[in-house]
Parts: C-alpha cells; sequence; structure tokens
C-alpha cells in the first residue's frame, strides 16, 4: 500500500471509531488530524470536507459488511445445498463471528447516518438507504428459495422477514452497546437462527406410544 493510500485509510480508521464513539456531530476534523498526526491541508488533500469523509466512510463500511455477508453465507452454500440448512448455518457463523469480537460490536455506521441523517446531503442519505435494500434483497432472496422448498406454519411476507434479519442485528447492536453485555448480539442472531427453524422445519408425526396418544415433533436440520 502506497503512503497516501496508508494515510488515507489511517483517516478513515481513526474517523470511523470515532464516529461510532461519539456521533459525527461530536466528531471535528481538527480531532482527527490530532490523532492521525497529518497536517490540515493533508487532510483535505484526501477529503474536501467533512461530508466527502462521511460518504467514504459509509461506502467502506457498506462493502466490508457486503463481503463479510458474501464470504460467511457462501461458505455455508458449499457445506450444505439445502436452502434452509444453509440459512441456518450462515446464521450460526455469523454468530461465531461476533463472539470473537472481544469488545464486542463497535456500532454500525447506516444506523449512525439514520440517527443524524440531517447532517448529510441527499447523496449520503440515498447511499444509506440503497444499503438497507440491498440487506433486504440479500436476505429476501435466501428466505424466498427456502419457501420454495418448506412452506412456512404461518403466513409471512418475505421482505418484512427478511427486514427483521437486519432488525435483529441492528437492536442486538444496541442491547449490547446499552447493557455493556458483549456477546448480546451473537445471542439474538442465535434466537433468530432458533425462529427461522421453527418457522420453515415441517411438522412430522411421531409413531405412537402405548397406551394410545401420539405426539408431534420437529425434523431438525442436521
Amino acid at each position: 500500500m502506497r503512503k497516501g493510500e496508508e494515510t488515507r485509510t489511517r483517516i478513515l480508521d481513526v474517523a470511523e471509531a470515532a464516529v461510532l464513539q461519539k456521533g459525527f456531530g461530536g466528531t471535528s476534523i481538527e480531532e482527527l488530524i490530532a490523532e492521525t498526526g497529518i497536517t490540515k491541508s493533508g487532510f483535505f488533500y484526501h477529503f474536501r470536507d467533512k461530508n466527502e469523509l462521511a460518504k467514504a466512510l459509509l461506502n467502506r463500511y457498506i462493502e466490508n459488511d457486503e463481503r463479510i455477508y458474501d464470504e460467511i453465507f457462501s461458505r455455508a452454500r458449499e457445506l450444505t445445498g439445502d436452502p434452509l440448512q444453509s440459512f441456518l448455518l450462515g446464521l450460526k457463523l455469523l454468530s461465531e463471528l461476533l463472539s470473537d469480537l472481544p469488545n464486542g460490536h463497535p456500532g454500525c455506521l447506516v444506523a449512525t447516518v439514520c440517527y443524524y441523517e440531517r447532517l448529510f446531503d441527499r447523496e449520503i442519505q440515498e447511499t444509506n438507504r440503497n444499503a438497507v435494500l440491498a440487506w433486504r434483497r440479500r436476505f429476501g432472496r435466501m428466505l424466498r428459495e427456502i419457501m420454495a422448498v418448506y412452506p412456512p406454519r404461518e403466513p409471512v411476507d418475505v421482505d418484512q422477514l427478511a427486514d427483521m434479519v437486519s432488525s435483529v442485528l441492528e437492536g442486538g447492536i444496541v442491547l449490547s452497546k446499552t447493557l455493556k453485555e458483549p456477546n448480546t448480539l451473537a445471542e439474538q442472531v442465535l434466537m433468530l437462527r432458533t425462529f427461522v427453524k421453527m418457522l420453515f422445519l415441517p411438522v412430522v408425526e411421531m409413531p405412537r406410544v402405548s397406551g394410545g396418544s401420539a405426539f408431534h415433533g420437529s425434523a431438525e436440520p442436521h
């Protein structure tokens, strides 16, 4: 990596940590300059203003998010061709990844931009909106594949169910940070996994036991 790229990456790293901790309004260009040890002209060489910095931060965050989802759910699909088991495995792998974060998830820039959207121009707001819609499309595709094989036990809107994945992830971040319990986010992902399993796994008629009574169970994916 060239020196200019290293400096830009350093600015983005410091800015992201500050913004997730204090918000965009509470993060000044002056403190970023001091923290990175560059000159003011050096900062403005890379970013024309704070809005351009925010745009670069958001785009980088979204790209990294998409890369992680691609890797996790592609890996799950390689391990099993069954769409339901693949999705459940992907959620398990995601939970394990989140559990490995020693201090919990640092926060979500998409949510942060939403909270402070009046600070940003229409382009950033639209980028943020498109990121959330991309999550809906991603999880919606997987859920439609599941529903083609496993009819849900209750009527569901696929887009709303896909949005629920994002809601659990974003809500889990808030819970983890508020309760200061880093593992809460990973546990919420596992709870979502349980819900999806219960929603789609077929009910299997079990053999009758002595006395003529019968009970029902659920098929469990391997």
